[in-house]
């Protein structure tokens, strides 16, 4: 069904609001109108019957006279004999009957009395000098009718005119242009929407940006393992390298191997954090088994290095509402980034009381580091010719993990002079 326009739907309101007034406009002015005539009709009655009782010895030719000018006027005259007999048409007759003796009205007739002749007149709306102001009040509130959806036509315009040219915007968005601004002007609502599209243009403008830088960080982190694959690969097939050489080149084609397939699960797993078959099995968990299995771990693997390895766990059970499966993913992958950074001789820190904390003795971070730590790539773009970097989603995917599990996540500087990622899980 087709929806029917803003232009529209005001001009109707102001015509209805319109109508409504004039209606009630009219009912007043109608009732005040007949008020006022009846008013003026009974003082003038009230004279004329004064004049005619004068002249009630002029004779009958006289009286016939007087009952005929005032019959073309809409009075009747009836005359009262010395027995209270009345005569004239039977309609004045019943009205002076109703009104009695004295002056005063009988339904829509006004009667005034006086001795020997009464006079009755109708008051209706047709009759009497109401009737042309009557016609003057309804001729004007038509026009304020009309002037009233002619104005609703024009507000109706002029209100949704900004609107189409922000929804064409909106439109023309939709098909990758983000050099376009929207209308921020007319009724503040209306200028609101219009603010509100360009705001999330420019979003779009910047998202889109670190996608694209993204991306091409991504491609870089993909063609620098692909490369040596490839060459060595080629040597290989044609008999460059041979000997004690072939396990060299073996294991540096399976290194770079598995630094492939660590980006690709990172960008599948980021990619299915926001499906709807993502599992998360949320259950009771002890943290202190998760964070001491994961020790037994991180603990090898930063002695090879030369790094010192801290756990700092209660005795107790630490029981939260959680998947231990995704606590432990979150874990290794701020313990991998903890570890790439920290040189030799330095701690990395596994921590856990109310919450769970990873801290690393590394160079440490920016406070606008802070800020941006968990969006896609910006640590790597950053740091890439600087420092040792990973896939640039690590810490993203990360994010996405204790958001799902119901939790927070912050960066912050750590007591050993790296950076320490701080997670809060839900209770259980």
């Amino acid at each position: 069904m087709k929806r029917t326009s803003l232009a529209f739907r005001i001009t109707a309101l102001c015509l209805a609001v319109a109508a409504v007034a004039v209606v009630v406009a009219g009912l007043v002015s109608a009732r005040l109108v007949l008020t006022a005539a009846r008013e003026v009709s009974r003082e003038a009655l009230a004279d004329q019957a004064d004049v005619v009782a004068e002249q009630l010895d002029v004779g009958r030719a006289g009286r016939l006279r007087v009952v005929e000018v005032l019959r073309g006027q809409g009075i009747a005259v009836v005359l009262i004999g010395p027995d209270g007999g009345l005569t004239g048409e039977p309609r004045a007759v019943r009205a002076v009957r109703e009104a009695g003796v004295g002056s005063g009205s009988a339904g829509t007739r006004l009667v005034e009395v006086r001795p020997g002749v009464a006079l009755v007149q109708e008051t209706g709306v047709g009759n009497g000098p109401g009737r042309k102001l009557l016609r003057n009040i309804a001729f004007a509130l038509g026009v304020g009718l009309l002037v009233a959806a002619v104005a609703g036509l024009l507000l109706g315009k002029l209100v949704a005119r900004p609107l189409r040219r922000t929804a064409a915007v909106a439109r023309t968005m939709s098909g990758g242009r983000r050099d376009l601004r929207a209308p921020e002007r007319g009724p503040a609502e209306v200028a609101e929407v219009g603010g509100a599209v360009n705001a999330l243009a420019d979003a779009l403008a910047r998202s889109e940006a670190r996608q694209r830088e993204f991306l091409l960080s991504v491609s870089h982190e993909l063609r620098t393992p692909l490369t040596a694959v490839s060459g060595f690969a080629e040597s290989l097939a044609d008999g460059v390298v041979s000997g004690p050489e072939v396990r060299s080149v073996g294991r540096t084609i399976s290194r770079e191997a598995h630094r492939l397939d660590r980006l690709v699960t990172d960008l599948l797993d980021l990619a299915r954090l926001g499906a709807d078959d993502f599992r998360v099995d949320l259950d009771r968990v002890d943290l202190t088994e998760v964070v001491t299995a994961a020790a037994e771990v991180w603990r090898a693997r930063c002695a090879a290095k030369g790094v010192e390895f801290r756990l700092a766990a209660p005795p107790g059970p630490t029981v939260r509402t959680t998947d231990a499966r995704r606590v432990r993913q979150v874990l290794d992958g701020l313990l991998e980034n903890a570890l790439r950074l920290t040189p030799a001789g330095r701690p990395v820190v596994l921590a856990l009381d109310d919450v769970l904390q990873v801290r690393d003795g590394g160079p440490g971070l920016s406070e606008e580091d802070y800020r941006v730590a968990f969006r896609k790539g910006a640590l790597h773009a950053k740091y890439e010719r600087s420092r040792p970097v990973g896939t640039g989603v690590g810490l993203a995917l990360v994010h996405g993990l204790v958001t799902r599990l119901g939790g927070t996540i912050e960066a912050g500087p750590a007591p050993e002079g790296g950076a320490a990622f701080t997670v809060r899980l839900p209770h259980a």
